[in-house]
């Protein structure tokens, strides 16, 4: 998982917006977007070994394989999560609890270059 929080934050504070909502989008199938514990990094861990035991790569059921065995299990764990999220902004900041971070969740076994769009929206 790859933390946008200070990316995410960056394009608030840039955007000059005081009050309104920051929405983060990502372009693809096989990835996904997430608020997560952003202090101890075994709950990404933990989140990771969740999601390979409830959608299996390699699983028989699943035809397909066009990319490998962790193509279609790469595209239910993201149809199972978020291709984005909203996220207030209040005094020109990311009002994020005190433990929420923003992620790039990667659900492919090899790493993949990956487009994010963040809007940043209000007055």
């Amino acid at each position: 998982m790859q933390d946008l929080t200070d990316r995410v934050n960056a394009a608030v504070a840039g955007s000059g917006v005081r009050e309104g909502l920051c929405c983060v989008f990502v372009h693809h199938t096989s990835a996904s977007l997430i608020l997560c514990e952003n202090a101890d990094p075994q709950v990404r861990g933990d989140l990771e070994a969740f999601a390979a035991r409830l959608v299996p790569d390699g699983d028989p059921l699943f035809r397909h394989v066009d990319e490998g065995d962790d193509d279609m299990p790469a595209h239910v764990r993201t149809v199972l999560t978020h291709a984005s999220l909203t996220i207030p902004v209040v005094d020109g900041r990311c009002d994020l609890g005190t433990w929420q971070g923003v992620y790039l969740w990667e659900h492919r076994t090899a790493a993949h270059r990956r487009r994010i769009t963040i809007s940043v929206m209000g007055a």
